[in-house]
């Protein structure tokens, strides 16, 4: 594994972020343009190390994978139209095993009109990029989502009452 130095990570030694990210936290792309598709994966994969980068140009093939997974969380780059699906659509699709979708998700827009962000909101989605994408922008709303689950992850180092709780559920 990789370690890199991340802003968000705070004072973890590289056991503990080994320990916090051993079952990795992976990044799902979902843009039905393989050329933006690639651009954002290679993008990703420059400076993330805490999961796999999986990238997909079909709906239907990613919807199939995400179902297939164990329960879990995932970060997720999806663009707002992918043919004659929408990032919504597919995030309603693959909830019952992504229950943090929509807080994980980074929605790329060609064009955010109201009723891009509108949706947004009402889908608990808080990042929304405007294509062309400046790669900067795109790091920062990744490494967010992993500050989330890395800090959380502190506190259950932290507090074994609330280890034990979490794992009991």
């Amino acid at each position: 594994m990789l370690y890199v130095a991340c802003p968000f990570v705070g004072n973890l030694s590289k056991a503990q972020e080994e320990i916090i990210m051993s079952e990795g936290l992976d990044v799902i792309v979902v843009d039905d343009d393989p050329g933006v598709c690639r651009v954002i994966t290679e993008t990703i994969e420059r400076f993330y190390t805490w999961g796999e980068v999986i990238a997909f140009t079909d709906t239907d093939q990613a919807i199939s994978y995400c179902q297939d997974r164990e329960t879990g969380v995932a970060i997720f780059v999806l663009d707002v139209f992918m043919g004659e699906k929408t990032a919504f659509i597919f995030l309603d699709a693959i909830a019952d095993k992504f229950p943090m979708a929509a807080e994980d998700t980074i929605i790329i827009s060609g064009n955010a009109s109201d009723d891009v962000v509108n949706m947004c909101v009402a889908s608990d989605i808080t990042c929304l990029l405007e294509k062309p994408i400046r790669s900067y922008a795109l790091q920062l709303a990744v490494r967010a989502i992993v500050a989330k689950y890395i800090k959380f992850a502190k506190k259950l180092l932290k507090d074994p009452v609330l280890a034990k709780n979490v794992a009991s559920i």
